[in-house]
């Protein structure tokens, strides 16, 4: 049970309980290309020295990030804090990957790992920065001595057209609707902002995500609060990884940074 000083207390957790049943499908819809976007982060993460084939993925989902991983022959440990997304996985993936509930902000000492990441913005559910600081440790204390770590967050250009926006997905004849809930203007630098996701004729499904955003210059000194080295600060155009993250114009932004 997650500890209730946390200003976002449970509420990521109880969004991907519900969540879990419709997770994929709505994913899939939305056209995100998992397999591409671990490779892309993968390549970096070797380009800046990365070796070995141990990876914990912290905020893992329903494995969709560490699945193509498995495939490349890496050995997965990976966690979330939804015992349901959790389930969902261990369905889909058996037992080629160690799984078990931890949130990122009380995360345990796993192991020593060569990778450790955080991918699709799992770090945007954290709604301070002593949270973000608290998942950041954890990541530091899984890491071995050589190992790197990484992760992508929503940018300021995500926050205010994607969770202001409506958007309706179709994925295997199911209909899901995606509901922003404040005007795009209403958007500015570390907000916290909120979307409303629903399957068609399934009341039960709808629940709220609610996340917040970190600017460039929050994000580094978190990283650096939490004994860590920056390495490179990315940001993604069209599925590639650019240097120099614009804020107002890349989608996603991904730091790399070891002890």
């Amino acid at each position: 049970m997650t500890n209730r000083h946390w200003q976002g207390g449970n509420a990521a957790r109880d969004t991907y309980g519900t969540a879990a049943a419709i997770y994929d499908e709505f994913t899939h819809g939305l056209g995100y290309k998992y397999e591409r976007w671990t490779a892309r982060l993968l390549a970096k993460a070797e380009e800046l020295g990365l070796e070995g084939n141990r990876l914990l993925d912290v905020g893992c989902g329903t494995g969709l990030s560490f699945l193509p991983m498995l495939d490349r022959g890496w050995e997965v440990t990976a966690c979330d804090l939804s015992p349901e997304m959790i389930e969902v996985a261990r369905a889909k993936l058996g037992e080629r990957a160690r799984l078990l509930v931890a949130d990122m902000r009380e995360l345990p000492d796993l192991g020593r790992f060569d990778l450790v990441w955080a991918v699709n913005d799992p770090v945007n559910y954290l709604l301070s920065g002593e949270e973000l600081v608290a998942a950041l440790t954890g990541m530091r204390r899984n890491l071995g001595p050589e190992g790197i770590a990484l992760l992508d967050a929503s940018t300021l250009r995500t926050h205010r057209e994607f969770f202001a926006g409506e958007i309706e997905v179709e994925e295997d004849g199911k209909r899901f609707f995606w509901t922003g809930e404040q005007p795009p203007g209403g958007v500015g630098p570390g907000a916290i902002v909120e979307a409303r996701l629903e399957a068609e004729g399934e009341a039960r499904s709808a629940h709220v995500h609610r996340v917040r955003h970190f600017p460039e210059a929050e994000m580094l000194a978190a990283i650096e609060a939490a004994g860590l080295h920056c390495l490179s600060v990315c940001g993604e155009e069209e599925g590639l990884l650019v240097p120099e993250l614009d804020e107002e114009v890349h989608t996603q932004a991904v730091y790399l940074f070891r002890r």
